[in-house]
């Protein structure tokens, strides 16, 4: 079997869940494109552990719904697969191996960053996953370093599925329609980021914050970035999915390394 590719996947607003868009319906089709994992590791933005990443060893994940101000049916949505602790033990020994400090947690669930997408990828929940943090504080070139230690997870059958957004300011959201279209600064943001990717340019892609036009107004903060480095640190070629916009200011790209 040839190794699975490693993902990056923006999943935008938790809206995404519920509202039609052209990256929902794409999320929709992408688990069945893809050759059937035995198991997923999760990396979202909306877990940062503080030096260095943790894995989730939970056997059943709830479904954490970490937001708030939308409507009841997101709260009521569960996203009921079974945990990979094995993968996530396995991961751990990868980073280890590395020299990567590894932290354990026996009850973190699911948030919105991993089963949002994960319920329009593979909405049986019949695939068995795990989620590994991003580090607070820590730069493109250590989440590269850390998803080249999880490298050898994808022949082994895992799927490393790394969920961001690949633009987000949300200061910039002021109720525009999800087809609102996207300004020059978000534009430019993405094809800048697509050119670099497929130069294989990643000194330039590690060092995005001052070489990417509009870098600060795309990511205030750029913990929604970070799993990109860590999906282009397990994989090679990078070849663009789907990409399109939510609200303007969402760019939705998605990513396959090979």
């Amino acid at each position: 079997m040839a190794p699975l590719p490693a993902l990056f996947v923006s999943h935008g607003s938790p809206m995404l869940a519920l509202q039609d868009s052209p990256a929902r319906r794409f999320l929709e089709g992408l688990g069945a494109a893809l050759p059937r994992p035995s198991a997923i590791l999760a990396v979202s933005a909306h877990w940062e552990t503080a030096g260095g990443p943790a894995v989730s060893l939970a056997t059943q994940p709830e479904t954490i719904h970490d937001f708030g101000g939308f409507p009841r049916a997101l709260f009521e949505m569960r996203y009921p697969a079974p945990g990979a602790p094995d993968v996530a033990e396995r991961a751990a020994a990868l980073l280890e191996a590395a020299s990567i400090p590894v932290g354990r947690s026996s009850t973190r669930g699911l948030d919105h960053g991993a089963w949002v997408p994960l319920r329009l990828m593979y909405p049986q929940a019949d695939i068995p996953v795990a989620q590994l943090s991003i580090v607070r504080g820590a730069t493109p070139a250590q989440h590269e370093r850390i998803g080249h230690a999880l490298a050898p997870l994808r022949a082994e059958g895992v799927l490393i599925l790394a969920s961001g957004s690949l633009t987000h300011n949300l200061y910039e959201f002021r109720g525009q329609p999800v087809d609102a279209p996207a300004p020059q600064w978000v534009s430019e943001f993405g094809a800048w980021i697509k050119s670099r990717l497929e130069a294989d340019d990643r000194a330039a892609l590690l060092d995005y914050r001052q070489a990417a036009p509009f870098a600060r107004e795309n990511h205030p903060t750029d913990e929604h970035l970070l799993p990109l480095f860590v999906a282009l640190g397990a994989g090679g070629h990078a070849t663009q999915l789907h990409t399109s916009f939510e609200h303007g200011v969402l760019a939705m790209d998605a990513y396959a390394f090979d």
